[in-house]
């Protein structure tokens, strides 16, 4: 019976770790999805980490993605910035790839 428990708490650890992963390279990606998207809106040095903090803060207005990409899709229709839907949601790809990569290694 002990052996069903110990399986059981290894699988509870290993589902927080990986949440906490997954938690923190989302946190991590939308940090840089948001400089990226700063740059192209012509900000710098504190403008875009104050930019970039915003799209972060954005992501905790609905589970998914959505409400990030939302948040950058309007900003740059605001600034007449060209990047299409696809553009965008490949480049968040891209850089969760990234942020993953970062969160492992850090």
């Amino acid at each position: 019976m002990s052996n069903m428990k110990d399986r059981q708490e290894g699988f509870e650890r290993k589902f927080a770790f990986d949440e906490e992963l997954r938690f923190k390279a989302t946190a991590r990606r939308n940090k840089l999805l948001g400089l990226w998207a700063a740059e192209l809106l012509g900000k710098a040095g504190a403008d875009a980490d104050a930019y970039a903090k915003e799209v972060v803060k954005s992501d905790f207005e609905e589970a998914g993605d959505d409400d990030v990409f939302r948040k950058v899709r309007k900003d740059f229709d605001a600034a007449g910035v060209q990047q299409s839907d696809h553009q965008i949601r490949r480049t968040m790809e891209e850089l969760m790839a990234t942020a993953v990569e970062q969160v492992r290694n850090a």
